[in-house]
């Protein structure tokens, strides 16, 4: 995959992360080259950025961090094969102390 096509199927990816972390009424920045920043009520966060060089979507959060390729339609967990949807609404809930539920 090209890096702008790589770009563009990442940047709908992150719009939509936004939107769910939103609806589970989760506090989201934007900052500059669509880097976001989740907020939890405890103060701590989860960052969630793509890395264009190397094609992934990358998670920072209390758990440690994780990186996810474009693979049949799906991001998938470069190390353990977690799709990143499950994983963000597993490493949201484990940071919040609650159950997070996500929807793309």
């Amino acid at each position: 995959m090209d890096e702008a096509s790589f770009n563009a199927l990442a940047e709908a990816e992150l719009q939509k992360i936004e939107a769910a972390f939103e609806a589970a009424e989760l506090d989201v920045e934007v900052q500059p080259g669509g880097v976001l920043q989740v907020e939890f009520e405890d103060g701590s966060q989860m960052i969630i950025n793509r890395h264009s060089a190397a094609r992934e979507i990358w998670v920072a959060s209390r758990l440690g961090g994780f990186h996810y390729r474009h693979a049949d339609g799906h991001w998938i967990g470069t190390r353990d094969g977690e799709e990143l949807w499950a994983a963000l609404a597993r490493l949201a809930s484990a940071q919040a102390g609650e159950a997070i539920t996500l929807h793309s």
